[in-house]
């Protein structure tokens, strides 16, 4: 069947929902993710006038990559899959558009190139993890990762989010966000390895999906400061406190500070800085198009993204007011009463009913009251 994106138009097998088949995957679904991709990467040429290539490191169908060289880019894809390689390059083709499509694995197409690549996109099926040493090896200016596997990544599937990610995750009301910042730490620390500092400009979690933008920094001084924004989150599942604390070795404390439960728990290491700039997130809105299917709705994420307050991790409001055995007040009214109370606050675009604030969770009570 045909599909037609942005400016151009692919030819793609039918597909079986969302799940993997003997076809050439396509996700009709991650449409807003592609859209993201073109906008942030017009935002990014902006940024470092000197990047021109752009790396699809699983390429299937090269729509991304495609999408990407309509938009100018020198476009490098890679797939293990004959007849993905075949349609990428037919692709190409039949929007008359020039690339190089190898049939190689990532990692080898990386390792292997003459000159580094400027962007590369690793837009996996699962984890990103098995391409990130030679992402950050070999790539200049940005690296974009997305991972699909969320259930390792916030603490469902625990043993294996242990495994793949090096982190301990936690499944808790705020399991977006733990997902994000186990991998923005499982990726600071794999860039570290290189002496480079991979920062993130633009985060966003949607459809079941994580999505991070991450700008690079070359040098071990810049390596050792993205370390140096790793650390903890001690949660109480009792009376859902949390806290951060800076720094690889875990120091937990013996008991809640709000309800003395000694059952608090330990996340980490995760990413507690900034996952987004709000600057970048600004100059991305602005390259948004009309030929982008999903303009809207990318719209306002990023105007929730740009207020998103600079804390981890957020609340749950109806997860609060279940444990108050109190019905939820309107989020608006809830916002402005944290206001009033001294704290600030903000929503979030992991859901409607998440926000986040500097109140602990007792002085987010006593606001209520």
């Amino acid at each position: 069947m045909e599909v037609t994106e942005g400016s151009v138009t692919i030819e793609v097998p039918e597909q079986s929902g969302d799940k993997r088949t003997e076809a050439v995957f396509f996700n009709p679904d991650q449409q807003l993710n592609r859209d993201l991709t073109i906008a942030t990467l017009r935002a990014y040429r902006d940024r470092e006038p000197r990047a021109e290539s752009y790396f699809d490191a699983t390429a299937a169908s090269g729509i991304r990559g495609v999408r990407a060289a309509a938009d100018g880019w020198a476009v490098s894809m890679a797939d293990v899959d004959p007849e993905a390689v075949d349609l990428s390059r037919k692709n190409l083709t039949r929007n008359d558009l020039e690339g190089t499509v190898h049939y190689q694995n990532a990692n080898a197409v990386l390792h292997d190139a003459e000159t580094v690549f400027d962007v590369t996109d690793l837009d996996p099926f699962g984890s990103p993890i098995p391409f990130a040493d030679a992402a950050f090896a070999n790539t200049r200016d940005l690296v974009a990762v997305t991972a699909t596997d969320t259930a390792p990544l916030c603490g469902a599937h625990f043993a294996s989010g242990k495994r793949r990610y090096s982190a301990v995750p936690r499944n808790t009301e705020y399991h977006p966000e733990m997902g994000l910042r186990v991998l923005l730490s499982a990726l600071a620390r794999t860039a570290a390895r290189y002496d480079v500092a991979a920062t993130p400009i633009l985060s966003h979690v949607s459809d079941h999906y994580v999505r991070t933008y991450l700008d690079l920094s070359h040098g071990a001084t810049d390596a050792n400061a993205s370390i140096d924004a790793l650390g903890h989150v001690y949660h109480c599942p009792e009376c859902l406190h949390r806290e951060a604390d800076p720094g690889l070795t875990a120091d937990p404390p013996g008991e809640c500070p709000v309800c003395g439960s000694d059952q608090v728990v330990t996340a980490g290491p995760v990413w507690l800085e900034q996952t987004h700039d709000p600057g970048f997130v600004a100059a991305v809105r602005e390259e948004l198009d009309a030929s982008m299917a999903t303009a809207d709705r990318a719209d306002r994420l990023l105007e929730r993204l740009a207020g998103e307050l600079d804390v981890p991790m957020h609340f749950d409001q109806h997860r609060l007011y279940k444990r108050w055995s109190e019905p939820a007040i309107a989020m608006d009214e809830f916002i402005d009463a944290l206001a009033d109370a001294g704290f600030e606050a903000s929503r979030t675009h992991y859901s409607g009913t998440t926000f986040k604030t500097t109140a602990r969770v007792d002085e987010i009570r006593s606001a209520m009251a």
